[in-house]
């Protein structure tokens, strides 16, 4: 099968396409005909050597993938070959083939296409985790989301308009909040030109905003931490920016605000059952029209480096997906 190897950590110029060996079969696992996979910015941090996983090199990057099942170890009954499902596998995803526990492995609903369903599982279930598990996000609340164009963000519009929340979608640009108006953002704020506290303090009314949601981290989590209500809530989700934010505890303490660190992958280990039941919401939530995945570039495989290069250069919006077949 052909496979994306990192055989040295750097960027993603140095990401090469080649002939592996296809894996075997494990206990309790399944295997998948790779149609299509998700490109992370987190993929980027795993072959510069920068993420919490740090596997020996060479290894296949790329965390989610849609596919159809091809064959099952004994014992799984879930799906059976010739089932449409996605997974988020942590890395292995770019390539043809992949095996995958069975447990991460769920089919997708008849009217999601591949390309849909492989840019699903890491963003709208981190959005969903981050209101729903820690967040505390209930309908009526204020939300602001930085960053509310791209991979994460934008689903963090739709899952918090879908949970009853009016929106503050923040961005760089016109054509990047016209997205994440499309989305259902209430309102927008161009962080490029306008200053974040003061129009979230205008929209809100001086109240400020009962969550901020946060993939971005440097100077826009400094100015989010500034945005939120008497007892809101900041949600840490990463930092896409490069700088990891020091916390003024002084605000923390004067505004009683809960900051808020979510690290989604995390849950397969401590608590796979909400990993699980959060599929069955989101995949009500796409069937009912609530949720309208925004793909913005589809590249073949041989093009890993260069999906990757668009997300580092904020480039794209929403998912960016690598075609397999």
């Amino acid at each position: 099968m052909r496979a994306v190897l990192c055989k040295e950590l750097g960027g993603p110029e140095k990401l090469v396409l080649e002939e592996v060996p296809s894996p075997p079969l494990r206990d309790a696992a399944v295997r998948i005909a790779i149609h299509a996979a998700g490109v992370n910015f987190a993929d980027s941090l795993l072959i510069a050597g920068q993420y919490q996983d740090r596997p020996p090199l060479p290894f296949i990057p790329g965390m989610e993938v849609s596919g159809v099942v091809t064959e099952v170890a004994s014992g799984v009954t879930h799906v059976k070959p010739g089932d449409r499902v996605l997974a988020s596998v942590g890395r292995g995803g770019y390539a043809e083939e992949i095996v995958a526990e069975a447990d991460i492995v769920h089919r997708i609903p008849d009217a999601m296409d591949f390309v849909t369903a492989a840019g699903f599982p890491v963003a709208y279930s981190t959005s969903h985790g981050a209101y729903a598990w820690r967040g505390r996000l209930k309908a009526g609340e204020w939300v602001l989301v930085l960053g509310a164009s791209g991979g994460v963000g934008l689903t963090a519009v739709e899952i918090a308009k879908a949970m009853g929340a009016t929106v503050i979608a923040a961005a760089g640009g016109a054509e990047k909040l016209a997205v994440a108006e499309r989305a259902g953002a209430d309102h927008l704020v161009d962080y490029r030109r306008e200053d974040l506290r003061e129009r979230v303090k205008a929209i809100t009314g001086g109240r400020g905003v009962d969550v901020v949601y946060d993939p971005v981290g440097g100077d826009a989590f400094d100015q989010g931490l500034r945005c939120i209500a008497w007892e809101g809530r900041i949600i840490v989700i990463g930092f896409a920016a490069g700088r990891i934010p020091q916390i003024p505890a002084n605000l923390v303490l004067v505004k009683n605000i809960d900051v808020i660190g979510f690290f989604w992958g995390s849950y397969r280990r401590y608590k796979p059952h909400l990993m699980a039941q959060s599929y069955q919401q989101l995949f009500a939530w796409f069937a009912a029209g609530k949720l309208k995945p925004h793909v913005s570039h589809r590249l073949p495989l041989a093009q890993a480096g260069e999906a990757l290069a668009l997300l580092r250069a904020r480039q794209s919006t929403g998912k960016v997906v690598l075609l397999a077949r």
